[in-house]
């Protein structure tokens, strides 16, 4: 079994905001929920919906410098 990414759980523990990225991205919430991390064609809109950094959501692509840039 896959686990989630740590930074997934912070957006699960947001509540409500699982649904307003499903909304805001024209995905189902099922579909949100599915995400072992979040993939590469929404994570500048979740970042964005969400707050939370780039690298923060998907650390194993950027460090915090690449993120802010």
């Amino acid at each position: 079994m896959k686990h989630r990414d740590p930074a997934l759980n912070e957006i699960y523990a947001i509540h409500g905001l699982a649904s307003k990225l499903a909304r805001e991205l024209g995905i189902s919430r099922a579909a949100v929920c599915a995400w072992q991390k979040v993939p590469i064609r929404h994570l500048r809109e979740v970042a964005r919906i969400s707050g939370i950094s780039k690298a923060k959501l998907r650390p194993d692509i950027f460090d915090e410098e690449d993120a802010t840039a």
